[in-house]
């Protein structure tokens, strides 16, 4: 018989929706039963929206002859590219280039020049055409007033140097500068430096 009236429907609803609340044993029919229905859908949804489920192998005519009890062979594991296909290459050493050299020795003289007054932009626009575009955003940052040196105290010494990058030492009436050149193509720039040890 049809349900005709809203409060006749909402006493079916209410039965329905408070069915698995009756007996402990409702409760857990309920939670099988949905259990069940969530394995169906994510095993029959990746079929339908056409993604492979995970594919058991097919038993062979060798492991059926095993018996029961005995384990199939372990398939081996597919060798997967990765990003890099190719091992990095190791820097390659070389003979220090003396371009670089003497462009870490010009950029520590117009570092340690700094007379009192000076603004940072004019202290950067000393090293501007010998530091690396990328670097020169970390120098701006720098505070000329807070450099302990003043002059250049000796000759630059490399420490090391590679086709691509020299590493060199230049001393000061402070710290030794340890300043990092690298070949942009455009010449050599500094990339970076620091205090030596």
């Amino acid at each position: 018989m049809p349900i005709r009236t809203n409060r006749g429907r909402t006493a079916v609803y209410r039965r329905l929706w408070g069915w698995p609340l009756r007996s402990p044993r409702h409760l857990v029919g309920t939670l099988v039963f949905l259990a069940i229905l969530v394995t169906v859908l994510g095993i029959v949804l990746p079929k339908t929206m056409g993604k492979p489920a995970t594919a058991q192998p097919a038993p062979s005519a060798t492991s059926s002859a095993r018996g029961p009890g005995l384990a199939a062979p372990v398939p081996t594991p597919s060798t997967l590219p990765t990003r890099l296909s190719s091992p990095l290459a190791t820097p390659t050493s070389a003979p220090p280039n003396p371009e670089a050299v003497n462009v870490a020795k010009q950029w520590a003289t117009a570092w340690v020049n700094h007379p009192a007054g000076i603004s940072n932009a004019d202290w950067l626009n000393g090293m501007r055409a010998l530091t690396t575009d990328e670097f020169l955003p970390v120098m701006s940052t720098v505070d000329p007033s807070n450099i302990p040196a003043t002059r250049v105290t000796g000759d630059a010494a490399v420490t090391s140097s590679y086709t691509s990058s020299v590493q060199v030492v230049v001393p000061t009436d402070g710290p030794k500068l340890s300043i990092t050149v690298v070949n942009t193509g455009a010449g050599w720039r500094v990339a970076d430096y620091d205090q030596a040890s």
